[in-house]
C-alpha cells in the first residue's frame, strides 16, 4: 500500500512551538504567525496533489523557516531607505530633498514628544502654527508676512480662492503648465474657484494683453513660473516688475509662482534664469509662492510670502485647516530656514546645496575610490569610472545638464535590468541608472556614509558574501 503522502506534513502547533516562530512572538501577533504556517501548508498540500516530491520540504523545521520568511516578507515596511545613485538631486520618486541634519533632528524631537505647536510660551495664550516659520521666511525674503501649508499645488490652490474666487485670474497662455501627477494649472484654478482668463499665446505675451483682459470681473494677475519645461527661440514674456505696475494702476493682486524655492541666486552653481524669492519680492509681487523641498532643501512645503493683508486673507480662508502642516513638518522647516540665515553654514549643512556645489574633482575622486573597492567583487565583469552628466530634477532647472562622476558596472552572469532589480529589492535599496547594457552609480547623490553599504549591496546582489 503505498504510503498517504500528507501524513508527513506536521501539525500547526507542532510547528508554532519551534523556536524560529517564538522569537518572533516579539514582533507579530500569534494570529498572524498561524496563518502564515497555514498557509505554506496549504502550499505542500497543492505541490503533493500535483505529484511534486517534497524531500527535506515537510520537517517541522523547514516549515518554520518558510512561514518566518513569509512573515518578514509580508509585511516588512512598504517605505524603506533607498540609496539614491541616479544623480538625481530632487528624485520625485525617491521623496526629492533630503533635509539637513539638525532639520531631521527637530523632526525626530516634536515627533516623539509635545511642543508650543499653537501655544504662546510667553503668555500662556493660544497663538498659531504659522509664528514658527513666519519671522524665518520674513528675513530671507524682505515680505511683510508669510504662511505655510502642505505643498505648493494646495498653496496655489489656496492663494487663487482666497484672493479671487468667483473672479478672473489672467494668465499667459504659456505658463498653462502641467506640475506632473497629471495636475495642470487650469484644473487647479478650477478646484480653487477662480476663472481662467488666459492671454497671449504659447510662445509670446506682452504687456498689452494683460491689459486688454482687464475688467470688472478681474481678481489677480497670475505668473507661474515653467520649472519643468523651457520655451526657446522667438518668445517674449512680460518682466514682473511691468506685471506689478499694471496691478497697482488698477488694483489687481500679483501672484507670483516661483516653484523651486531658490533663496538666493542659483548662478553660483552655473545655473541660470531661476527665479529668487527676495527678488519677486522686491519686484513687488503681492503673494510669492514656492515649494520647501525642492531647491530650498527642506520638508514638503508650500510657502506663502507677500503683504500682510493677503497673507491674512489667505491665512482667513476655512481651507487653510485642511492645507496646514503638521507639527513634524513645521519643526523640520523651521530647522531649515533658520540654516539660511547663515549663507555658508546653508551651503555646508543643506544636502541639496551641497550635493550641487561640489566640485567635480573631489567627485572624480570619489568615483574612483569607489570603482577601486567594486572591483573586488569577481562576479563584476567591468568597472569603470567616468565623467558624466546629470539633473537636479524634481521639475528644476530642467534644461541644464550638471556635470557630475560616475561608475559605470557590467556583470558578469546576469543583465543590467537584473542587477538593477536586485538591488532595488535589496536592503538597503539601491536606485541607479541604466544605459547602453550598464548599470551607472552616479556617486553625487551617494552620501559618502553610504559607500561602503552600496559596495556591500552590489555584492550581495551578486550572490558574494558582504564585508563585516
Amino acid at each position: 500500500m503505498t504510503p498517504n503522502p500528507y501524513r508527513t506534513l506536521p501539525a500547526v502547533n507542532e510547528v508554532l512551538q519551534t523556536r524560529a516562530l517564538q522569537e518572533l512572538a516579539t514582533c507579530h501577533s500569534s494570529q498572524r504567525i498561524a496563518d502564515a504556517v497555514r498557509q505554506e501548508l496549504a502550499m505542500l498540500r497543492q505541490q503533493l496533489a500535483a505529484g511534486a516530491n517534497l524531500d527535506g520540504q515537510t520537517s517541522i523545521e523547514a516549515v518554520a523557516g518558510r512561514a518566518a520568511e513569509r512573515l518578514g516578507r509580508d509585511f516588512e515596511s512598504k517605505l524603506r531607505p533607498v540609496i539614491n545613485a541616479t544623480g538625481i538631486i530632487l528624485h520625485t520618486n525617491l521623496g526629492r530633498a533630503p533635509i539637513a541634519e539638525t532639520a531631521a533632528e527637530a523632526a525626530s524631537a516634536a515627533a516623539r514628544g509635545y511642543l508650543n505647536l499653537e501655544l504662546d510660551l510667553l503668555t500662556g495664550q493660544r497663538s498659531s502654527r504659522q509664528t514658527a516659520i513666519r519671522q524665518w521666511v520674513c528675513l530671507l525674503t524682505g515680505a511683510e508676512s508669510a504662511t505655510v501649508v502642505n505643498n505648493n499645488a494646495a498653496a496655489t490652490v489656496i492663494a487663487l480662492r482666497a484672493l479671487a474666487k468667483d473672479k478672473e485670474v489672467v494668465i499667459s497662455r504659456g505658463q498653462l503648465i502641467e506640475i506632473g501627477g497629471s495636475f495642470r494649472i487650469p484644473e487647479i484654478m478650477a478646484v480653487s474657484g477662480a476663472i481662467l482668463k488666459e492671454v497671449g499665446t504659447t510662445n509670446i505675451t506682452r504687456l498689452a494683453d494683460f491689459e486688454r483682459a482687464l475688467g470688472p470681473h478681474t481678481g489677480a494677475f497670475l505668473r507661474v513660473h515653467p520649472s519643468n519645461y523651457r520655451v526657446r527661440g522667438f518668445t517674449e514674456s512680460v518682466p514682473l516688475a511691468q506685471l506689478v505696475a499694471l496691478g497697482k494702476k488698477h488694483g489687481v493682486p500679483v501672484i507670483d509662482d516661483i516653484g523651486s524655492g531658490a533663496l538666493f541666486d542659483f548662478a553660483r552653481f552655473g545655473f541660470d534664469d531661476e527665479p529668487v524669492a527676495r527678488e519677486s519680492i522686491a519686484a513687488g509681487a503681492d503673494v510669492v509662492l514656492f515649494s520647501g523641498d525642492k531647491l530650498l532643501g527642506g520638508p514638503q512645503a508650500g510657502i506663502l510670502a507677500g503683504g500682510h493683508q493677503w497673507i491674512q486673507q489667505i491665512e482667513n480662508d476655512p481651507l487653510m485647516r485642511a492645507f496646514r502642516c503638521d507639527k513634524i513638518t513645521l519643526a523640520a522647516l523651521e530647522e531649515t530656514l533658520r540654516l539660511y540665515l547663515h549663507e555658508e553654514r546653508a551651503l555646508r549643512e543643506v544636502p541639496v546645496l551641497r550635493m550641487l556645489a561640489m566640485p567635480l574633482e573631489e567627485l572624480r575622486l570619489r568615483a574612483e575610490a569607489l570603482a577601486q573597492r567594486l572591483r573586488s567583487i569577481a562576479a563584476l565583469a567591468s568597472v569603470q569610472p567616468r565623467a558624466d552628466e546629470a539633473f537636479v530634477g524634481g521639475g528644476s532647472l530642467p534644461d541644464q545638464a550638471l556635470k557630475t562622476w560616475v561608475v559605470e558596472v557590467q556583470a558578469r552572469d546576469c543583465s543590467d535590468a537584473d542587477l538593477a532589480q536586485r538591488l532595488r529589492m535589496g536592503t538597503p535599496s539601491v536606485m541607479g541608472r541604466l544605459r547602453d547594457g550598464k548599470l551607472v552609480l552616479d556617486v553625487r547623490t551617494v552620501f559618502e556614509r553610504q559607500e561602503a553599504e552600496l559596495v556591500d549591496a552590489v555584492r550581495r546582489a551578486l550572490g558574494e558574501a558582504a564585508n563585516v
